[in-house]
């Protein structure tokens, strides 16, 4: 690829983003960065990169978090700072990487609200991948063995968190599908296909 395209790739538990990701960065010969981008982060700020691991669980058990906004704005806290291993700040060298990803290189990022980091970015094509929940439901029977009622609690307790993670930091609804340049069903399309809508999509605005 000659121009400098990134793919950022926003998903629902079940429906094959990740994997769609992968298909994609494999299919353009780019870079996939999912949970990756936390141990950049880490050798970027210094910080252990447990922590950032640790981070989404302490955010997902914290009140605040879904009462509250904390909407991302571009800035760092430096190291003298009480606030500097917070996990705003966690979140904001995550985004610093992503930005630099952008800047650098064509490259596929899931999740980690990368689609409103660089909403700025004429470089970037974002994705929403979803599928009814029945299909869903079948895609996690694949991974994990529960019983129905445990793989629906499941599935939707991380789709509720995801929403959760996304308002929070960007004050946006996470299936609205404004935020998105496309919004793709891969249980009407499967994950090849999906991947062909994506680069058909590339080929006409980006030319």
């Amino acid at each position: 690829m000659k121009e400098k395209i990134v793919f950022t790739i926003a998903r629902q538990y079940g429906s094959g983003g990740r994997t769609i990701g992968e298909m994609l960065s494999e299919r353009l010969g780019i870079h996939y960065y999912d949970k990756e981008l936390m141990k950049l982060a880490s050798e970027d700020s210094g910080i252990n990169e447990a922590l950032f691991v640790n981070a989404d669980e302490k955010i997902k058990s914290t009140r605040l978090f879904k009462i509250a906004h904390s909407v991302y704005h571009g800035e760092l806290i430096p190291p003298e700072s009480d606030d500097f291993v917070s996990t705003q700040n966690l979140f904001n060298y995550q985004a610093k990487i992503i930005k630099q990803l952008a800047q650098g290189e064509s490259c596929v990022i899931v999740g980690r609200c990368a689609d409103f980091i660089l909403k700025d970015y004429d470089n970037v094509l974002s994705v929403f991948i979803h599928a009814p929940h029945e299909y869903c439901m079948e895609q996690a029977a694949k991974k994990h063995s529960m019983s129905p009622k445990e793989l629906e609690k499941f599935i939707l307790k991380t789709d509720k968190h995801k929403a959760e993670y996304y308002k929070y930091y960007t004050g946006r609804e996470w299936t609205d599908a404004r935020n998105y340049d496309l919004c793709l069903d891969s249980s009407k399309l499967g994950y090849d296909r999906c991947v062909e809508e994506i680069i058909s999509y590339m080929n006409v605005r980006f030319k």
